[in-house]
């Protein structure tokens, strides 16, 4: 059975990059009818927030990705980690090493001015004597002295490291906290992950919890190490071009099923396909088709699939959606038939739901400005139009093509000679939606907007 897990650690927001490690992991687990597990990696006590856990979890539940079990905090494990540890020490796998911070800092600077790597030299490896006073150690993995660390990444292939060039790395603090990669090693192994995809800024890590693999007796899971998001210049992906939170794009009006769809594209796809619904990701999304190249952010791209969404949702739904965004009070006074008109016209515009809820405004609130006109007849053409108006019903799209379909006729008028001038005096400028739809939905309003266009101009 595939299990896979994703594990962030509490020091931030949940942002777009990790959201996408979490999809592929969840997508391959669920897909193949497996576990995916969520790991909250906690140790860092200086560090951690509460808000940040809070922050994630909720970037969980409204993503819908539903993970199995608890979830599991490292902070509650010290005392397991601790009893590896000690598993280690005894089995002459590991060391205390009493080198004090000072002695590490001046061999460093000796090594690098002899031109060499900075590195730990391994002088507590095999010591048996007298422990020096004052010095709390910190505990070293023996590493193997020679031989080659190798395993085959899906996404990079062949990795090989030469065992030489690792260090006896600390896996415990002198305060008696386990490390990172300790940590991650042992609650892989024992949460049964067969599978990890996660960033290519772990590789490194990787030869290093192989190696502590290796020396508990575990056996090892397979790796996918998925290259960084970048921007379009093909540089390191700031908040500018797009790396902010995933509750930052909830509250710019972007739908979950386009963030995931987009994440997604973002070095995976499935021949010429772009729409996936989530059942069609879980039938065929597979780690071994990721790439191996560096996935660009495109803002573009993310406008172009919320649009498509946008427009396959109920205007029910949509009206639920719109709740978290600022909508004009007048919204609530409209009929049903004329909100449902309203949102057509707009969903079929607008890109996401902010900027939906402003088209709103733009067509409920009356305008404080109006762009200038260059038709010497605007105000007769207005006023005869407002003559006609009284007597006619704007209850129906039918009643309001009829009405400007006989004014325009009447008056000999061409539709481009006549429906800006109008279009100006209802919502202040000439862009926006179809003026049949806006004079339906204005209704009662029409006329006022319109003796208040002549008394201002």
């Amino acid at each position: 059975m595939v299990v896979t897990r994703f594990a962030p650690s509490p020091t931030g927001h949940l942002h777009i990059g990790g959201l996408r490690t979490a999809l592929f992991n969840y997508l391959y687990a669920k897909g193949m009818g497996g576990k995916f597990y969520l790991r909250i990696e906690d140790t860092d006590l200086a560090r951690n927030s509460q808000e940040a856990t809070e922050a994630i979890l909720q970037a969980f539940e409204w993503v819908g990705l539903d993970f199995d079990s608890e979830i599991l905090y490292q902070s509650q494990r010290l005392k397991l980690y601790q009893s590896y540890i000690q598993q280690l020490l005894e089995a002459d796998k590991a060391y205390r090493c009493y080198m004090s911070k000072e002695e590490l800092e001046a061999l460093r600077e000796s090594q690098r001015v002899r031109g060499e790597t900075p590195r730990y030299d391994r002088r507590y490896r095999d010591f048996k004597g007298t422990p020096p006073q004052g010095v709390t150690p910190v505990v070293r993995l023996k590493v193997p002295l020679e031989g080659e660390i190798a395993f085959e990444d899906g996404v990079k292939g062949a990795v090989v490291v030469q065992a030489k060039e690792l260090d006896d790395f600390i896996i415990a603090r002198a305060d008696g906290t386990p490390t990172y990669n300790f940590v991650v090693s042992v609650d892989d192994a024992l949460m049964g992950i067969t599978d990890i995809i996660r960033g290519d800024d772990h590789l490194s890590n990787t030869p290093k919890q192989i190696l502590i693999y290796q020396a508990l007796g575990f056996g090892l899971p397979n790796f996918y190490h998925v290259p960084m998001i970048l921007n379009e210049q093909g540089r390191k992906l700031s908040k500018r071009d797009g790396a902010m939170g995933v509750m930052d794009y909830k509250n710019l009006g972007y739908l979950k099923e386009a963030l995931l769809n987009f994440l997604v594209r973002l070095g995976w796809s499935y021949g010429d396909q772009e729409i996936f619904s989530l059942e069609e990701l879980l039938q065929h999304f597979s780690p071994k088709e990721l790439n191996s190249a560096p996935s660009c952010f495109s803002p573009h791209k993310l406008d172009w699939l919320n649009a498509h969404y946008l427009k396959t949702i109920s205007n029910d739904t949509l009206q639920t959606l719109l709740v978290d965004f600022d909508m004009p009070p007048s919204f609530g006074r409209l009929k049903p038939v004329q909100k449902d008109i309203l949102l057509s016209a707009l969903k079929e515009r607008c890109a996401t739901l902010q900027s939906l809820s402003l088209g709103v405004h733009e067509v409920l609130d009356p305008p404080t400005a109006y762009e200038p006109l260059k038709n010497p007849e605007a105000r007769t053409l207005l006023k005869a139009f407002m003559h006609d108006l009284k007597e006619a019903s704007l209850d129906s799209l039918e009643n309001v093509q009829t009405l400007l379909h006989t004014f325009l006729a009447a008056h000999a008028l061409k539709p481009g000679t006549f429906m800006p001038v109008l279009r100006v005096a209802l919502l202040g400028k000439k862009g926006g939606i179809d003026l049949k739809e806006a004079l339906f939905v204005l209704g009662d309003q029409v006329l006022e907007r319109l003796q208040t266009f002549l008394e201002r101009t």
